[in-house]
């Protein structure tokens, strides 16, 4: 009892739900405006009215969720001054930094182009027009890239000096801080995960109206669209998160060792990756596993014959660098443990890769079979409707390994966890906040999915016409009925 009423327990709770329950938000927006733009582009090349409805279409669902990550997301910001005062003292010059820059800079930007977007459909030349949510997907990249930036300092702080003096760290380089290596190659990453995210959603819908027989032809173009668009972004995926575990191993080896369970620095064909593992519920003994020799060697290193250090070694090294002499206030956890919960971080880089492996295999099969017709079983819609969450899944899970992996470290090799939390706010305060998060974000979660049931259901819009006398009939489309369904 007293463990779960510790201060350090329960804000860590409640950053972490948060989190997790904002970044529902995230990918989708990122990827869906990208997909937004594309079909967008087609329609104005092509004149194909299909791609103006599926725009409409998706267009609902991407600001659905735009609205709903940018309430979630201001939760972020305070709870730095609620439950972890000490850290924003300590950091806040560097990791306020990128965050200011994405508020004043990206936000801003992205939020004037959806306005324009939105209210510019029977105002601006149609190629403005477009131009208006391409700069909206820009603006959402820019967002991302600050934001991972922010991280990235957590992750492997760098661009910064520690003054003794006034007892806190200070920014010497916004550039180092910006081109931090972790965020480099975080940002490929996670914009990609973001497009299979969006792309498997219009599968999902796609699958629901063929199962039906709706809107066949605009559903069959969904669906391979959204089917390839997965594909793609997984394998970008995959290239992306091997560059990002190289320069993991090399700025927190701990994570790795962690990531493979791996307790004794091993080399070439023993430094392998187990695909599964049963072990003492500490995780110190493996008692069965099925195992791919030089694996791990060659994703923590890039090579067959390379070396993965491993977690008792990386203990006794940072014992004595962060727990020796001199002051060891902020690097020295209470127990003395570098260790991460290593069942955690070993089984979420597993389903890490596994759901979003199981995504882009579905639309593999799912190109293959439809490639002739779309008229098949219901149970194949059903396996194509449920794939929806997969990356979202594969996307939370791969953000519990990272930021658990870094564990105890708030910023890696700077300052402990335990040491960041805010010292005046006491265990019946954090946990009163996080119940009301929890019933709160509850809520918002079942409005959220209801309105966005609502559109996919409801299908592609029909298109209004007028004619030259502004009757309704065959001739142009309407514009000023395009910009009241936004």
């Amino acid at each position: 009892m007293n463990e779960f009423l510790d201060p350090v327990s329960l804000a860590r709770w409640q950053f972490g739900l948060t989190t997790l329950y904002h970044f529902i938000f995230v990918p989708l927006t990122i990827g869906m405006a990208l997909l937004v733009a594309i079909l967008q582009t087609v329609w104005v090349r092509t004149g194909k009215e299909k791609y103006l409805r599926l725009t409409r279409l998706f267009g609902k669902i991407f600001l659905i969720n735009f609205a709903m990550g940018v309430v979630t997301g201001i939760v972020q910001e305070f709870q730095f001054g609620m439950n972890w005062s000490n850290y924003s003292r300590f950091v806040g010059d560097i990791f306020g930094a990128p965050l200011a820059m994405e508020g004043l800079i990206a936000f801003f930007f992205e939020a004037t182009f959806i306005g324009l977007w939105i209210f510019g459909w029977d105002k601006l030349p149609k190629k403005i027009h477009l131009m208006t949510i391409w700069f909206v997907w820009l603006g959402s990249v820019l967002s991302a890239y600050f934001i991972l930036a922010a991280n990235a300092f957590m992750q492997n702080p760098e661009g910064f000096k520690i003054n003794e003096e006034r007892g806190r760290a200070e920014l010497t380089s916004i550039v180092d801080v910006l081109l931090n290596p972790v965020a480099l190659t975080q940002f490929p990453h996670t914009i990609l995960a973001a497009l299979m995210f969006a792309g498997v959603v219009m599968v999902s819908v796609a699958a629901w109206h063929l199962k039906r027989g709706q809107f066949v032809d605009e559903m069959r173009t969904t669906l391979r669209f959204g089917a390839w668009t997965n594909i793609i972004a997984f394998a970008g995926t995959a290239l992306s998160g091997h560059s990002l575990g190289l320069v993991m191993t090399e700025t927190q080896p701990m994570k790795m060792a962690a990531a493979e369970a791996m307790y004794n620095t091993s080399s070439g064909r023993d430094a392998s990756f187990s695909l599964f593992s049963l072990g003492t519920p500490d995780g110190a003994h493996e008692i069965f596993s099925v195992r791919i020799p030089y694996l791990a060697s060659f994703l923590a290193t890039n090579s067959l014959d390379g070396t993965v250090e491993g977690i008792n070694d990386l203990q006794a090294e940072y014992t004595e660098m962060y727990c020796g002499a001199g002051d060891t206030l902020l690097t020295c956890p209470t127990d003395g443990s570098f260790v991460p919960i290593v069942w955690v971080t070993y089984w979420a880089f597993r389903w890490m890769i596994g759901l979003g492996a199981l995504a882009a295999l579905i639309s593999v099969v799912g190109l293959w079979i439809t490639r002739k017709t779309v008229e098949l079983p219901k149970w194949v819609w059903n396996v194509a409707i449920w794939t929806a969450p997969l990356p979202m899944l594969a996307s939370l899970v791969g953000w519990i390994f990272t930021e658990m992996g870094r564990q105890p470290w708030i910023v890696f090799g700077v300052m402990t966890t335990e040491q960041g939390v805010s010292p005046g706010v006491p265990a019946w305060a954090v946990l009163i906040s996080l119940a009301v998060f929890t019933i709160v974000y509850g809520g918002l979660a079942v409005v959220e999915f209801g309105l966005i049931k609502k559109i996919a259901q409801e299908g592609p819009p029909e298109i209004a016409r007028k004619d030259d006398d502004g009757d309704d009939g065959s001739g142009s489309i309407d514009h000023d009925q395009l910009a009241t369904v936004y």
